[in-house]
């Protein structure tokens, strides 16, 4: 004999089926999608898949961490645009070191008018790796961008034009270390040659031929498809996401940190290009450290600028389907 399931409770189980499934759209170091989904009839848990760690490149799970919390922070607009909201708690057990946050306590508000417009950023976002136009992005809409990535518990540090130059200079030797070394090349070669998986980077994503940029952008090892154009991002702002600790909490809280700060740049018509081949080098990580004067620690380097208009944008990065990312057999048993 089969039982109904309660409206309200049919009502949240499909809000968060749909927004695990958006939060597939998040942006991940090279496409790796490190995220699942758990849905349960009052609670949704996100996992990270060890899998995807990038030994060579992440070895401490830095990088793939802060992927799962800019997929957290989709979620949680995706669920504030249907009216609900949730407490969060992050890394809930410490057994489950996998187990990153669990979303639970949900009541239903109203939707909400900024949270639904972010969703619809989500769905163009996109990293273009080509030079940005010369006009200077306005200082309102900086402002905003850094508000939003401090809304979520993380700082960005808008470079003065001396620290970029050394960030340029840090850049460029992690280039030249990551180019000698056999198991980070092996893993740039892995993931863009992932053509019809889901994952990855695909060539028509990656420059054909590295951009006119202040600060060097990262060697995939290959040449991709995407035109470059003659421009130089002379008028770019660049910036370091960092916080006072460095543990897998405040890894977390820098991807949602990321994910607010660059559907707020996508709101605002701006481009935004993460560098991690910065801090993947501890010694240059070291170095973007110093940049902070010591008083915490960089998870990320980003370009801000505006987007060239006479170039239209790169296509998307392929994504897993929502049947790979999010796991209904909880709630589908329940209503069996």
């Amino acid at each position: 004999m089969s039982h109904e399931t309660p409206t309200t409770d049919r009502a949240l189980t499909t809000a968060l089926t749909e927004a695990a499934a958006t939060s597939g759209r998040a942006p991940s170091v090279h496409n790796t999608q490190p995220w699942r989904w758990k849905v349960l009839p009052d609670a949704l848990e996100l996992r990270m898949v060890r899998e995807a760690r990038l030994t060579a490149t992440d070895p401490e799970g830095r990088l793939v961490t802060l992927s799962c919390g800019a997929a957290l922070h989709h979620a949680r607009v995706a669920l504030a645009a249907e009216g609900w909201t949730a407490l969060v708690e992050r890394l809930p057990d410490p057994a489950q070191p996998e187990l990153l946050a669990r979303l639970t306590g949900f009541r239903h508000t109203g939707a909400d008018p900024d949270a639904m417009r972010l969703v619809q950023c989500m769905h163009v976002r996109h990293t273009d790796r080509r030079p940005v136009r010369e006009e200077p992005l306005p200082g309102p809409a900086l402002d905003e961008i850094v508000r939003a990535a401090l809304a979520e518990g993380v700082r960005l540090e808008v470079l003065d034009s001396d620290q970029v130059m050394e960030l340029a200079a840090a850049a460029g030797q992690a280039a030249t270390v990551t180019a000698e070394d056999p198991e980070t090349r092996e893993e740039l070669e892995y993931w863009t040659s992932r053509a019809g998986t889901g994952t990855g980077l695909p060539p028509e994503v990656l420059p054909e031929q590295a951009p006119q940029t202040t600060v060097p952008a990262r060697d995939f090892g290959r040449p991709g498809t995407l035109p470059i154009g003659p421009g130089h991002d002379r008028a770019a702002v660049y910036g370091i996401l960092w916080n006072t600790e460095d543990e897998p909490d405040n890894w977390l809280r820098a991807g949602e940190g990321l994910s607010a700060a660059w559907l707020t740049a996508t709101r605002l018509g701006a481009s935004m290009v993460p560098l991690s081949g910065v801090v993947e080098v501890e010694g240059t990580r070291q170095t973007v450290r110093r940049l902070l004067a010591g008083l915490g620690f960089p998870y990320l380097a980003l370009r801000l600028g505006l987007a060239d208009p006479a170039h239209a944008g790169p296509p998307h990065t392929p994504r897993l389907p929502t049947e790979e990312i999010v796991d209904t057999s909880a709630v589908r048993a329940g209503s069996a």
